[in-house]
């Protein structure tokens, strides 16, 4: 009997397993042409951003947008995501669809921002052939772009939470590393070919005269990269269900073989063992039965218990989160406002000048340059995200994240100190290095913190490996992706009080300043695992 037993509860786990990607069961190896398909997603989502960055601006300005209503449109939607992705990404952790846990929700966020894009990139057009009178034409075509950029954000913000944890659902510790890897690889690809399509000049083609205008070039693009992306990531590595392990046991076998605990219904698929095997099957049997599956599910994610996760959530989980948020408030203080930069400090031109003025037309021709340097970051982020893979050996992700942070501290700083076309574009490359670092080592600590929670709980003693916290890999996810909408409420609402007072100068030094910090921050705070 007792070797029936060994064989069916093998059996058991494996189907689990299989069923379900967070189970402590190892997944298998994944080819390399599956995590390609998977990173192309970043691609999309980042291709999108560029054209973002290059054109909403334009945009904006082309409807008649009061300069009253600019921070409601940057600062609304990262407060939106501060605040709802986590309630995301733990209704992704106790998702049941077919589909799977994460797809759904990759699906639904990539919909709304190609329908984000399709309205800021399409409303006055659309506007325009629709109403006849300028007041009112004017108003619905602000209201339709202002609805655009923010559902645009929100989706694109929101979505990376949901990617990553998909990532770590369906792949192994080695698979995790190197699909990071590939997502900031493809993530740099992404800005660089966005950036590069927005630097042609369309009306002069016959694509543009076939379209209409720029705009609706780019939107041609966006959608057809975006979709083609999206489909080929959701198509790249099976996703099982989160499925009720008392379902997938008869009554026949359970009291045989598991004694199931009665207060642990979901465990991602797998089995609470009682302590000593003393539990009585029949008693175990008949609480779960008590037990409505749709209304445990809805009681785990109550926002009681999102914030009891939160609260609760180890310390070096903290750190990390505070250590990324130091990190993006850097990165994006100098990033946001880089091409003005260029324009105002290197180039000495002048935003507020007559439009055929000399000083004018020297700060467009910094902002076109400036647009070059953030394609350069761009390209050498998805550069050194190769180089990563030897780097690591040497140095270890402390090293690597140490030096992202350091170096991109000390360009920032030279290029503040020494405002020069060709030092400054020499030195966008910097930015490169502290792009693929934010986007890879703190997800990459995140595997390995729950790699190592996974390890404790098999040796803990039967029926202590329960998941009592309610955290899963998409709540960490999401709430580390957090810390980017944060960083934007700060920079957005901080820096453009500075700029306006001190100029754009203020900008480089304040992002060197805040990258040095956490080049401290991060030796002494964050825990690494080997």
């Amino acid at each position: 009997m007792g070797g029936n037993v060994g064989q069916l509860g093998t059996h058991t786990c494996k189907s689990l397993a299989e069923d379900d990607p967070s189970d402590p069961v190892e997944p298998p190896r994944r080819p390399t042409g599956n995590l390609i398909m998977h990173s192309m997603a970043m691609l999309g989502r980042e291709f999108c951003y560029a054209v973002e960055a290059a054109y909403v601006t334009p945009v904006l300005l082309s409807v008649g947008l009061p300069r009253s209503l600019y921070s409601t449109v940057w600062l609304l939607s990262p407060i939106l995501g501060f605040l709802l992705q986590p309630v995301v990404g733990l209704a992704s952790d106790h998702c049941r669809a077919r589909w799977g846990r994460r797809r759904p929700y990759i699906l639904t966020l990539g919909i709304l921002m190609l329908s984000g894009m399709a309205l800021y990139l399409n409303g006055d057009a659309v506007v325009s052939a629709l109403i006849a009178d300028p007041r009112r034409k004017r108003i619905w075509a602000i209201t339709i772009t202002m609805i655009g950029v923010v559902a645009f954000d929100f989706a694109a913000d929101f979505i990376d939470g949901p990617i990553k944890a998909y990532l770590f659902d369906v792949c192994s510790h080695e698979d995790k590393e190197r699909g990071l890897h590939y997502h900031a690889l493809f993530t740099g690809l992404g800005g660089a070919l966005g950036y590069l399509l927005g630097a042609i000049d369309w009306a002069h083609l016959e694509i543009g005269r076939v379209l209409g205008t720029e705009f609706q070039v780019m939107f041609f693009f966006s959608a057809l990269v975006l979709a083609l992306c999206f489909i080929i990531h959701l198509c790249s590595i099976p996703e099982a269900p989160l499925r009720d392990v008392s379902k997938d046991i008869s009554p026949q076998q359970a009291p045989q073989d598991f004694p199931l605990s009665s207060d642990k219904m979901y465990q991602y698929g797998s089995i609470e063992k009682a302590k000593n095997h003393s539990v009585n099957p029949e008693l175990a049997l008949q609480g779960e039965k008590n037990k409505n599956p749709a209304e445990q599910t809805r009681k785990a994610m109550t926002m009681k218990s999102l914030l009891r996760a939160l609260v609760n959530m180890p310390p070096h989980y903290r750190c990390l989160c505070i250590s990324h948020l130091i990190g993006w408030t850097a990165f994006l203080s100098n990033m946001l406002f880089f091409t003005d930069f260029m324009g105002q400090i290197v180039y000495h031109g002048d935003p507020y000048g007559a439009h055929n003025s000399t000083e004018f037309l020297i700060y467009e021709r910094g902002v076109e340059v400036g647009c070059w340097g953030l394609c350069i970051n761009s390209v050498f982020s998805s550069l050194y995200s190769y180089l990563q893979k030897p780097l690591v050996t040497y140095i270890g992700l402390k090293g690597l994240y140490f030096m992202g942070y350091l170096l991109f501290g000390l360009g920032t700083g030279f290029i503040g100190l020494f405002p020069n076309v060709y030092s400054t574009l020499a030195l966008c490359t910097l930015f490169g290095v502290m792009s693929s670092t934010l986007y890879t080592v703190p997800f990459n600590l995140i595997a390995k913190y729950h790699r190592e929670e996974q390890e404790e709980k098999r040796h803990q003693a039967p029926g202590g490996g329960g998941d009592g916290d309610g955290r899963g890999q998409g709540l960490d996810c999401a709430v580390l992706t957090c810390m980017v909408q944060l960083a934007q409420i700060l920079v957005g609402g901080g820096l453009g009080f500075l700029v306006n007072k001190a100029g754009s100068v203020i900008v480089v030094i304040t992002a060197s300043a805040v990258a040095l910090v956490g080049c401290c921050f991060v030796a002494l705070f964050v825990r690494y695992v080997d």
